[in-house]
């Protein structure tokens, strides 16, 4: 709880915010996909794939999205089944699988690209792109505020 002060109500509004907003839009771009039969994590996994390279292990993918190895196998496991993403032994160690995009992923990640596309491009439509630039400068100092306590309490 803030103490009172003007600093401390505006960082306590600034934490409250932020949650508020990412949970918010993550629904409402979760709600934009649904109808391709794809839930959040599953979403995630495929733009993961897509944007940050695939032919990760799963154990890599799961700490990639912050997400406990048998949930990840779970949503692996239904994304194989549909054929978007495939399972390869990882060079040197039989034991762990690599995990790669196949080609009838392409067209669900144009898809999901574009409902992204559109969301952020509503969301944000009457905001000026200098108060963009100025949001994410914060947004970064406060990503590097919690880099730096991290681990740390």
């Amino acid at each position: 709880m803030p103490d009172g002060s003007d600093i401390s109500q505006a960082r306590w509004r600034l934490g409250v915010a932020i949650a508020q907003i990412a949970r918010r839009w993550r629904v409402r771009l979760d709600q934009r996909i649904l109808p391709f039969g794809l839930t959040e994590s599953r979403w995630l996994v495929l733009l993961s794939l897509a944007r940050r390279g695939d032919g990760v292990t799963q154990k890599d993918l799961a700490g990639r999205l912050a997400v406990e190895g048998p949930t990840m196998v779970r949503t692996l496991d239904w994304l194989e089944a549909q054929g978007f993403v495939e399972r390869r032994a990882a060079p040197g160690d039989r034991r762990a699988k690599t995990i790669h995009l196949t080609e009838a992923a392409r067209p669900v990640l144009q898809q999901i690209e574009a409902e992204a596309a559109a969301v952020r491009a509503e969301i944000l439509e009457d905001i000026p792109e200098e108060d963009l630039a100025m949001c994410l400068a914060v947004l970064d100092r406060v990503a590097q505020g919690l880099a730096r306590t991290e681990g740390g309490g």
